[in-house]
């Protein structure tokens, strides 16, 4: 599949990708909104840089590195993947704080209607507005949403370089432990 070009990016603002979701999921991974590229292609984590496909494997969910168009295996495995805010933005900043609250309220329904093992909000600053825990740290949380566990990992964005690739990978391993 060849990359979107760079007006192929550009006309994806404000586009969807739709849900990976389904029911018997160890994890629903939430994403908070889709990059411009992600949207171009209509997958998950699929601009160049982001960590979220090597981060998984490397914490043991994937037995090898998945490409981000080979995203339908997840629910295979027991994985899920959605966002916070569905709309596709240039960087996550663009989002309002009612735009987080809203699609907080709508992650919660999806976590009640399909109860996976565990909701895992990767980007603690989009957790903390969208479910209004300001002092959320990564890790897993003492509240539940939508009736389900919460753990929040750090966002895989290469834009985040506080967390490098081994840090991430054992943050999601942390996860994949306990859903196991």
């Amino acid at each position: 599949m060849p990359a979107p070009t760079p007006a192929e990016v550009a006309a994806a603002a404000g586009r969807t990708i739709p849900d990976l979701i389904g029911p018997g999921l160890r994890v629903l991974f939430s994403g908070i909104n889709p990059s411009l590229y992600s949207a171009a292609t209509g997958h998950h984590f699929a601009r160049p840089g982001n960590r979220f496909w090597p981060a998984l494997h490397r914490s043991g969910f994937t037995d090898r590195q998945l490409h981000p168009s080979e995203q339908d295996q997840l629910p295979g495995l027991g994985l899920g993947s959605t966002n916070v805010v569905a709309r596709a933005t240039a960087r996550a900043d663009e989002l309002s704080p009612a735009e987080l609250i809203t699609g907080g309220e709508i992650l919660a329904a999806l976590a009640d209607r399909w109860r996976p093992r565990y909701l895992a909000v990767l980007g603690v600053t989009a957790y903390r507005t969208a479910f209004a825990r300001p002092k959320a740290t990564i890790g897993p949380q003492p509240d539940a949403i939508g009736g389900v566990p919460v753990w929040v990992l750090p966002n895989p964005s290469g834009l985040n370089a506080r967390y490098q690739i081994g840090d991430l990978a054992i943050q999601f391993a942390e996860l994949r432990a306990a859903a196991t």
